[in-house]
């Protein structure tokens, strides 16, 4: 059995942040902050990919996942309501 070493240590911290901003993804009723941590979440995947040594990966969910998509769906959101609103 190996030993915990820091890079584990450091990866579970990581996973953990995902998780966590996934679920602030979801219940957020701001429509603006839940496209922020969206992309606070795709963030964290990027330095997850690049410490598993993918840093092609790693610059691609960077740029398509926290830069692109978060433009368009902040774009979309100016263009609607901010707020969501309940049935």
């Amino acid at each position: 059995m190996k030993p915990i070493t820091i890079d584990m240590t450091i990866q579970a911290i990581i996973l953990i942040g995902v998780l966590i901003t996934a679920y602030l993804t979801i219940r957020f009723r701001d429509l603006l902050a839940a496209a922020l941590m969206s992309a606070a979440m795709s963030l964290l995947l990027s330095l997850e990919f690049y410490m598993l040594h993918a840093p092609d990966v790693a610059i691609a969910e960077a740029a398509v996942g926290a830069g692109v998509v978060t433009a368009v769906v902040v774009y979309g959101i100016a263009k609607t309501e901010r707020w969501e609103v309940e049935p």
